[in-house]
């Protein structure tokens, strides 16, 4: 698998990465153990993960991995912090609670550091000098290596590049990650060119439409299908729009022409994009991991990367 610069820092990831959001509930520890394993076996790398997935469980169940088949240094652990979902307010990105949080994340992923530690959201009661300080603390203390952010608008996360760049000798953020798919180039407006000043990359979360670029709910809602489970559903239903059908059928006619699947041209094409980094899969089964990787060679033809450019331009969700 294609390794990848992220920014302008050393550090690289696999240009595919492994989502572990279902990690848990949706996906049993044992079938998560096989997904990993077929993950590394396959040239990837990079394991994406967060502090709320599953209550922590998504980063107990790496952890355990990481100290079982799997050599730590095999792996490009990232992981969040920022939300609160047991506090008093939803976010914080506090000194306190950012560097607390990333101590909890530690201990649940059983390591002393992670690869790349992402502010998961932006708390507008805390100046941003002082959340940049929490992250600059967690690399001069070894804990992570690099920095980035999750899931920020364009306006914030070039607030806190510029404040970090303004100040000599302060890790960069090298990332900055954001839903982006041929249903949602709600990035393209403003926070992909805010990630391309400040030398960074951007990290794409699902590249495949929450799962409806594959096709499945072309015909309807397959029983075994996210959007059949209730507490799924709604994560599911915005992209099953006219709009929406309108983009998969573009997806199945470039499939058709080029002999692929339609996930092989929605993942290949947001993968892709000029300034990502890595797009990042969440499979809920093994089965579903190994059809992702058997596409990994593909790679879309300029015209029809500049046909689906044109039917899919303006879409943002």
């Amino acid at each position: 698998m294609e390794q990848r610069q992220v920014g302008r820092s050393g550090l690289w990831v696999s240009r595919t990465a492994l989502g572990t959001m279902t990690w848990g509930k949706d996906t049993s520890e044992e079938e998560a153990g096989q997904q990993l394993t077929a993950f590394v076996d396959a040239g990837g790398t990079l394991v994406d993960t967060a502090d709320i997935y599953t209550g922590g469980q998504g980063e107990r169940i790496l952890g355990r991995l990481l100290r079982g088949a799997m050599r730590r240094e095999d792996l490009v652990v990232a992981t969040k912090s920022g939300h609160t979902p047991e506090g008093y307010r939803p976010v914080d990105g506090s000194r306190r609670h950012l560097l607390a949080s990333l101590d909890a994340s530690l201990r649940r992923l059983q390591t002393d550091y992670v690869d790349l530690w992402q502010l998961h959201v932006f708390d507008p009661h805390t100046p941003p000098e002082e959340t940049l300080d929490a992250m600059e603390t967690a690399v001069t203390s070894g804990k992570a290596r690099y920095v980035g952010t999750g899931d920020l608008q364009a306006w914030q996360f070039a607030t806190l590049a510029t404040w970090q760049r303004a100040r000599p000798n302060r890790a960069p953020l090298v990332s900055a990650g954001t839903e982006y798919s041929l249903l949602n180039r709600g990035a393209d407006r403003a926070l992909r060119p805010a990630v391309a000043a400040a030398d960074a990359h951007v990290i794409a979360w699902s590249p495949l439409g929450r799962g409806v670029l594959s096709a499945k709910y072309r015909n309807g809602v397959p029983s075994d299908s996210r959007a059949a489970f209730p507490h799924m559903a709604p994560y599911v239903e915005p992209y099953l729009d006219d709009r929406s059908r309108r983009v998969v059928e573009s997806v199945c006619t470039a499939a058709e022409g080029l002999g692929v699947s339609p996930l092989a041209v929605a993942l290949s094409w947001a993968r892709d994009q000029q300034g990502v980094a890595a797009a990042v899969v969440g499979p809920r089964t093994l089965a579903q991991l190994q059809e992702i990787l058997s596409v990994e060679s593909v790679e879309l033809p300029p015209k029809i990367r500049d046909a689906l450019d044109d039917a899919t331009s303006g879409s943002g969700h």
